[in-house]
């Protein structure tokens, strides 16, 4: 045949089509992302640092991402179905505590799913007792347990509001063995259920937060919805990292009074048990990995522009950016500490 002009451009031409879906099969990220969270709430920590990731990650590659709130079970199921990286998800230590406590709907997600980068800490799990309470620490909560007195503690089993739990009953029967058999879990749901649990005398304790139930810290003495902190889980390195007014009108000197090494409650005799409630990234196990190291390249660098980082400390959140792998050999490593605690608290 003969070569002209055009036969060259059109075989060029050719070669381009041939080329194209080679090059489309390293997949990025599509122009719309829909980005499934574990809960259910619009006005909850996870929703609210979802948005500020999302905000910052969907602005640095100028693509639009949805935070969608539809709860663990069907962001799971959401994330199963689809692999082409339209539909991420972000949750917290729930999506692996949930399975070690055998929650229904918890799949293991080390087995099942692929960890993306931490992104954020909320530093702010807590215990509270009400403000007239006779148990003025841990201290004194564990040696009521230790005399006998039956202490009932207010929870969300099966997660984040439960470990804490676990951890009290731990370090019970590491100080007296048997004693832990007095911290008896009041099973509840959100946290306006954990509240109403203590107004209406059913529980001693409760699981809460620094943002939620920091307001009624506040209340006069006196009022019948008053609270006193006892326990913050989070380790001192991660609340220092919080602004130093702290949240309302409790600063972070005081806060750190109710954390270890000030506020103890031991893992085995010797170390402190600590639980920083961690935000990170899942993908379905299929998805192209091209799409995994975009995210990741593409957070390395919000990250170091350092304005994130203002917009989590102001709802106080702590930044914690760690990329894929070494999320993945972290957030292994808290499993196996955390499923320790419960299988020594069970017996198994």
């Amino acid at each position: 045949m003969k070569l002209t002009r055009r036969t060259i451009l059109a075989a060029a031409g050719a070669a381009v089509l041939v080329a194209q879906p080679m090059m489309a099969f390293a997949q990025e990220l599509p122009g719309n992302v829909r980005l499934v969270i574990g809960s259910k709430s619009t006005g909850g920590d996870t929703y609210q640092n979802s948005a500020i990731v999302a905000e910052a990650l969907g602005e640095h590659l100028g693509i639009n991402i949805k935070v969608d709130a539809v709860g663990a079970t069907e962001a799971f199921k959401a994330l199963k179905r689809d692999k082409r990286g339209s539909t991420l998800m972000i949750f917290h230590d729930q999506s692996y505590l949930g399975n070690l406590y055998g929650r229904r709907g918890y799949d293991d997600p080390f087995a099942n799913y692929t960890f993306g980068p931490t992104v954020a800490i909320n530093p702010g799990n807590a215990y509270l007792v009400p403000a007239d309470s006779p148990y003025q620490s841990m201290e004194d909560i564990l040696d009521a347990a230790k005399a006998g007195t039956r202490v009932r503690v207010a929870i969300q089993p099966g997660g984040v509001s439960e470990i804490g739990f676990s951890a009290m009953k731990n370090a019970a029967r590491v100080r007296a063995p048997g004693s832990e058999e007095n911290l008896v879990a009041v099973n509840t749901g959100s946290q306006s259920d954990k509240n109403q649990a203590m107004w209406d005398d059913l529980a001693d304790v409760i699981n809460g937060s620094i943002q939620a139930n920091e307001q009624f810290t506040q209340l006069p003495a006196d009022d019948a919805k008053a609270m006193r902190f006892v326990w913050v889980t989070a380790r001192a390195e991660t609340l220092q990292q919080a602004p130093a007014k702290g949240m309302g009108n409790t600063t972070l000197d005081q806060l750190l009074k109710y954390a270890s090494p000030a506020t103890s409650v031991t893992l085995d005799g010797e170390k402190d048990f600590t639980f920083d409630k961690e935000f990170f990234f899942l993908y379905n196990p299929d998805m192209d990995p091209a799409i995994a190291k975009q995210i990741d390249t593409a957070l390395t660098e919000v990250f170091s522009k350092g304005e994130i980082q203002e917009r989590q400390k102001g709802a106080f959140f702590i930044p914690n950016f760690l990329p894929s792998d070494e999320a993945l050999s972290h957030l292994g490593a808290k499993r196996d500490t955390y499923r320790n605690v419960i299988a020594e608290i069970s017996g198994n």
